[in-house]
């Protein structure tokens, strides 16, 4: 039986989640969103019979981890962002997978060398820019963002977000400490209003005439076309693919690891194989408007649409590295004062 879980859920701050016994089951903790997965675990069960228990979490999944131990019940994590996913490995929670399915699914630059953790899927990082008030070709890099003609145009959510931390931690491992600095207080000097809110905020604040353009990452627009209120949003914007001056278009990952405990081993190796499968991959192109790695598969028609891109080459795991360093910038620039 999977036990009862105290954790942090996304509808309360501390709640008991009793999760369903099977004879067949692979536990997982996930920071994902239960719109977003449930349509795979559902797939899963339906092809192998093995009965997928989620416990839900908004924080506090690595100290969780760590907590439990030995003891914990949880095969598999599930979360967003490359440091996330190197937070897990480095506090000694995980194991290694050893499967040529999954050497075969995924690319090796979106995976960790030593297997504590696959990569599942891509977003990139792009400019949301007006339709009325930002010309096509005006800005084409993350370093333009820094340029003064911006001033008072650009709205951005908190700077110590997770997404925009692995952007800085990007501009980081392009241009170094002292040259991101002094860009994130460009940026700072640009912006619009205080940070806040999320992605979907910053397009709306387009909408409204408050700035010009935002950060925010590829799949919120397929969620703000399928809003009835968030469409004019969409629609009052484009997306950019902006690049490094020396390099490609940021992206990061959704990804799993299994738990050093793994209760349910065999069954979660096999979850995690389902999940870079072509099928599983297309679920989530279609569901959540990213981008599949497996080879051969290919993103939603309404996501292809939005345009191609190279995506940037420096190796994620590095970037990851950075991110102590980029909230500490981030920090002592005030950006979100």
């Amino acid at each position: 039986m999977f036990p009862s879980l105290k954790t942090t859920v996304l509808a309360a701050s501390l709640a008991t989640i009793a999760l369903p016994a099977f004879a067949d089951f692979v536990n997982v903790y996930s920071y994902r969103q239960p719109e977003l997965v449930n349509p795979l675990f559902d797939a899963f069960t339906a092809e192998t019979g093995i009965k997928v228990n989620v416990a839900f979490l908004n924080k506090g999944l690595v100290e969780k981890l760590v907590a439990e131990g030995k003891r914990s019940p949880a095969d598999l994590v599930m979360t967003v962002d490359i440091s996330r996913l190197n937070a897990v490995v480095e506090a000694g929670v995980t194991q290694p997978v050893v499967s040529d399915v999954l050497n075969a699914n995924i690319p090796a630059e979106f995976r960790d060398p030593d297997g504590h953790w696959f990569g599942l899927t891509s977003r990139a990082r792009i400019i949301y820019a007006s339709r009325d008030r930002v010309k096509d070709g005006e800005v084409t890099t993350y370093e333009d963002l820094a340029d003064p003609k911006w001033k008072g145009r650009i709205c951005i959510r908190s700077g110590t977000n997770a997404y925009n931390l692995a952007l800085t931690s990007a501009m980081i491992a392009h241009h170094g400490e002292e040259a991101t600095t002094t860009w994130l207080k460009g940026v700072k000097a640009n912006l619009a209003q205080k940070p806040s809110g999320n992605d979907r905020s910053q397009v709306k604040a387009i909408y409204a005439g408050v700035c010009d353009i935002s950060i925010g990452n590829t799949y919120y627009m397929k969620k703000m076309l399928e809003n009835d209120e968030q469409k004019v949003w969409a629609d009052s914007v484009r997306i950019v693919f902006p690049t490094f001056e020396d390099g490609g278009t940021h992206v990061n990952l959704s990804g799993v690891a299994m738990t050093k405990a793994a209760p349910n081993k065999e069954n979660a190796i096999k979850l995690i194989e389902f999940l870079s499968s072509a099928k599983a991959q297309e679920i989530y192109a279609e569901t959540n408007g990213e981008y599949p790695l497996k080879e051969g598969t290919s993103a939603s028609e309404l996501v292809a649409g939005w345009g191609s891109f190279d995506a940037d080459d420096k190796p994620l795991i590095e970037i990851a590295k950075l991110r102590a360093t980029s909230l500490k910038i981030t920090e002592q620039a005030g950006f979100d004062e």
